[in-house]
């Protein structure tokens, strides 16, 4: 993505793309390429091997047009095997350069300590080296390099907990040795196509790909839909910081949220 030279190519952040999307548009909801790219992966493209973390990660946005209307996104990202040998060998090459700049930064910084400091400072240049060789390494013949990968459900109201279960099943069957019952087609076509927008007051249940889902739409005296689980906003806010955005609400006061 053009910054971050200084950390190593695993660390980094790449540009990313859209793959593909169905359908290719409808008319109420004409698809924004560029947005739904952007908040699909907010900090770009990452790479990971074998040794790092790469449990599969859910969150959500939202887009806001001009007119009022909201669409929601659910994001399910997860990291895949590169298979391609070029960009194998390319994330080496981006270390070996990586490795050999932090080694002449290295030197240069020891040639300007004292003579009487000589053998200290070696033993620096051999522990800085092996540290640049265990944690910033990667070798095509003996890591596997994976990247990050999304699918993404686009929906008119916010069912959290639905589209989650869905693109977690979605996402077993896409990584399971043995097939869905289906094709994987079936069950795309059938939530897009086949799947109806629950009446207000009143419940769904349909298909997905291992088991039924459930989405239920509040009737037009009721609260609004509100999908999320309120114990993470606890977690992740404190009760007191939580009273403090409750109290700015109702004094109708701006709010911004910053986060990692």
């Amino acid at each position: 993505a053009g910054e971050n030279f200084d950390q190593s190519p695993l660390r980094r952040t790449f540009k990313s793309k859209v793959l593909a999307h169905y359908p290719q548009n409808i008319e109420w909801n004409p698809f924004d390429q560029d947005a739904v790219n952007m908040l699909c992966m907010p900090k770009g493209l990452s790479f990971r091997t074998q040794a790092d973390n790469r449990d599969p990660q859910l969150h959500s946005f939202l887009i806001t047009r001009e007119d009022g209307s909201r669409t929601y996104g659910f994001v399910l990202t997860f990291y895949e095997e590169v298979t391609s040998k070029q960009i194998c060998t390319a994330m080496q090459t981006l270390y070996q350069m990586h490795n050999a700049e932090q080694y002449s930064s290295v030197c240069a910084s020891s040639s300007c300590s004292m003579d009487s400091l000589a053998s200290s400072s070696d033993e620096g240049d051999a522990t800085s080296l092996a540290k640049l060789q265990r944690y910033n390494s990667y070798d095509i013949s003996r890591d596997l390099l994976y990247v990050s990968k999304c699918i993404c459900l686009i929906t008119p109201l916010p069912f959290m907990q639905a589209c989650k279960k869905f693109l977690i099943q979605l996402y077993k069957a896409v990584t399971s040795q043995q097939p869905p019952p289906l094709p994987l087609e079936s069950y795309i076509h059938n939530i897009l196509y086949e799947v109806p927008l629950p009446p207000p007051g009143r419940s769904l249940k349909f298909y997905g790909v291992y088991e039924p889902i459930v989405c239920q739409r509040p009737g037009p005296n009721e609260l609004p839909l509100s999908d999320y689980p309120l114990r993470e906003v606890f977690e992740l806010l404190g009760l007191e910081n939580l009273v403090q955005v409750f109290t700015c609400v109702l004094l109708e006061m701006q709010i911004l949220l910053y986060s990692q």
